[in-house]
């Protein structure tokens, strides 16, 4: 008798299995939070709870942060931990919603999705009414495709032994059946190689996992990486110029994700590139070109994934050796509210906190040129110098599901006690930014971002910002360095910005993208009455899986940041400049190698560079290999 008991208790464990049954919901479960606004940086779409593809910023499913195939550049920021928090919340192991408590059932009736036809539905029929240890949801489901945990097949397990044992004691004419005992030992017996085969795999499993947690590199942190390598050649630039050599150059980073709660996210950013520039441009691609401010390397043929200063730490003038390891990001993003999040930081740009629409976005897989990738809006005051420059601090705040507002307030000089007394130039200390949080340069920049439909994304930007020199801080045209032209460069600048960024979807594949930007500069001395207007707008296609899944492109149209009115004793132009309208034409078109590879062919063209019909027509080439991981 005892071997049939045996025989019994391994039988009804494997119907058991077999039939799903769950009458335990043991372990911690995710379900999604609030339904607020997720805004996709990555691909530019705007959207409620969708996970398509943020600045390390790219897309976050149920893990804190994952590298994605439409954004590489592997600029976390906070639009991606928004995204992570407001869609996952981890719930308790000992809790269980409402819907998921389990209520015992004395017929398979009773069950409204198990139908006669079902493969299982006899062996249903007798544990449930021979054996009553079947358990189904209060909504009269028994969900027999769901998977089901090592809990909950030990806990219905136990059930039948329980229901064995009971049976046993009463002794009664419900008494298991001799026939049942052999059918179920006979089907132990025909299934033994089975049995030991998923045995086998599940030890193996075990091993592993066990492998991995004793090895792995953090409970709470997961690394993404992002490595850049590419050749660069260029045409044209100032006359009696040479064409510049073909270069070789690379920008790795490194971002650990942290979350101490499941709901905030501490992102880390270390970086190494070989770009070279300095506090004079020596040694820089727009350099070799004659098209440089004087000052930095500020240029129109600057290329997407380039920092804003290389070579320099803008803060001291102190220089920054090529492939040098740096902390570009570090930022905490924490929900405090139901539809508000806070973020702050010592390292952080402003595209982290605001989406940028456009699809062009993506330093190591879209746009190769720092023109195509954002509104020159988000990029006043080093708002995406690539070294995260700023301290800053803001909230975005869900309006609706389709409308939410975001904020920060930046310093890019928080680590300065004071502005020091040195001079490198006339009026400009080697602190030339100042120093101290609320003091020397600064940002405070707005975005609202609305989604009137699914297939239309608009964001509307602005920003207020004072500079202790005469710069805009955008790193996007030579002009950025001596905003006003023929004024001091010592001379401190208020600037006050606006800008908007549109994406129409009229395809599930081809989008229509664009933006316009203005910025008004006024000197901020009481002894100069300057003031400067330069506009700049964009328009370009996007294609996605062109020719093969995967393979994006684009094609862009626009004009670069030109000063198109001056009042004072700013000039339009700076003196010997033929003055003219600057345009921006671009193409590339990016090939998915792998999952992790991808390489971008593609040029950009500019006509009357930097406002100035003097240069030449500037063709800059650029073959860009990323790898992800």
């Amino acid at each position: 008798m005892s071997k049939y008991l045996l025989a019994s208790a391994s039988g009804m464990g494997f119907l058991c299995l077999i039939a799903g049954l769950s009458p335990v919901q043991a372990l911690p479960h995710l379900e999604i939070a609030d339904k607020n606004v997720v805004v996709n940086q990555n691909n530019g779409n705007y959207q409620k709870n969708d996970s398509h593809q943020s600045n390390l910023t790219n897309s976050i499913s149920n893990e804190l942060l994952i590298v994605n195939e439409n954004q590489t550049s592997q600029d976390s920021g906070v639009d991606s931990a928004v995204k992570f928090q407001q869609q996952l919340t981890p719930q308790s192991a000992n809790s269980s919603p409402s819907s998921d408590k389990l209520a015992q059932v004395t017929s398979v009736s009773q069950l409204s999705d198990v139908q006669p036809t079902d493969w299982a539905f006899q062996a249903l029929q007798s544990l449930v009414e021979r054996y009553g240890c079947i358990a189904g949801y209060p909504n009269q489901t028994y969900r027999g495709n769901r998977a089901m945990t090592r809990y909950e097949f030990a806990a219905g397990l136990n059930a039948c032994l329980e229901r064995i044992n009971e049976l046993i004691a009463t002794a009664t004419g419900d008494l298991v059946k001799k026939e049942d005992l052999a059918t179920l030992q006979k089907l132990q017996e025909q299934f033994t190689a089975e049995l030991t085969t998923l045995r086998g795999r599940v030890d193996a499993v075990e091993a592993r996992s066990a492998k991995l947690e004793a090895n792995q590199f953090s409970t709470t942190t997961k690394l993404n990486g992002e490595v850049i390598i590419a050749g660069v050649g260029a045409t044209g630039g100032a006359r009696n110029n040479s064409d510049s050599n073909i270069i070789l150059v690379n920008r790795v980073r490194l971002n650990l994700t942290t979350s101490f709660t499941g709901k905030d996210l501490l992102i880390t950013g270390l970086q190494a590139y070989n770009f070279l520039g300095g506090a004079n441009g020596q040694g820089s691609l727009q350099q070799s070109l004659g098209l440089a401010a004087p000052l930095l390397s500020s240029s129109s043929a600057r290329t997407s994934f380039e920092p804003q200063f290389p070579g320099l730490n803008v803060n001291t003038l102190s220089s920054v050796g090529a492939n040098d390891v740096q902390l570009y990001k570090l930022l905490y993003i924490f929900p405090v509210a139901n539809k508000l999040t806070l973020f702050a930081g010592t390292a952080a740009e402003t595209s982290d906190a605001f989406p940028t629409i456009t699809p062009f976005y993506g330093e190591g897989q879209e746009s190769i040129s720092r023109f195509g990738n954002l509104n020159p809006v988000l990029r006043v005051s080093g708002g995406t110098s690539g070294t995260g420059l700023a301290s800053a601090a803001g909230f975005i705040y869900s309006i609706s599901p389709n409308l939410d507002l975001r904020a920060l307030y930046g310093s890019v000089n928080a680590n300065l006690p004071q502005k020091s007394a040195d001079e490198a130039l006339p009026g400009v200390s080697t602190t030339p930014l100042g120093g101290g949080v609320f003091s020397g340069s600064s940002i405070v920049a707005a975005q609202l971002t609305f989604k009137p439909s699914p297939d239309l994304d608009i964001g509307l930007n602005y920003a207020n910002s004072y500079h202790e020199i005469n710069i805009l801080g955008t790193g996007l045209i030579s002009g950025d360095v001596g905003a006003l032209a023929g004024v001091d460069a010592g001379t401190p600048v208020k600037l006050n910005s606006f800008g908007g960024t549109v994406t129409w979807r009229f395809s599930p594949k081809i989008a229509l993208s664009g933006y316009g930007a203005a910025l008004f500069v006024d000197a901020s001395s009481n002894s100069v009455n300057a003031s400067t207007t330069f506009t700049s707008w964009m328009v370009g296609l996007h294609f996605k899986d062109l020719f093969k899944s995967g393979n994006n492109a684009g094609i862009l149209f626009g004009q670069p940041l030109y000063r198109s009115d001056a009042g004072g004793s700013a000039q339009l132009s700076p003196t010997g400049d033929n003055r003219a309208t600057p345009y921006h034409l671009e193409g590339y078109y990016r090939f998915r190698v792998s999952d992790n590879i991808s390489i971008t062919p593609g040029a950009f063209v500019l006509f009357n560079p930097e406002g100035n019909s003097n240069n030449e027509t500037t063709t800059v080439g650029v073959l860009r290999t990323t790898f992800t991981f």
